[in-house]
């Protein structure tokens, strides 16, 4: 993996993240439980699993929709 690639899935995790922390500030204890479910945790933790909410023309207003509809989803199974 190239580094643009990793700085490219650093970016889309770290603009999905303050997506939902900035757009669901008053449920921020949900997001951040549904942030550690994607990312995983401890040897698990892995931020390029953002990369599911992209696709291949790489744009970012549909990339923000699929996330607000994965953690709405999330929210009511």
């Amino acid at each position: 993996m190239s580094i643009g690639t990793k700085n490219r899935l650093a970016q889309t995790a770290a603009l999905c993240r303050a997506h939902l922390r900035e757009n669901h500030r008053d449920q921020l204890a949900l997001v951040e439980e549904f942030i550690a479910e994607i990312e995983g945790a401890g040897q698990s933790h892995d931020p390029t699993s953002w990369n599911q909410f992209t696709d291949a023309k790489r744009s970012t207003t549909e990339m923000i929709q699929r996330v607000d509809a994965a953690f709405a989803k999330w929210l009511n199974p």
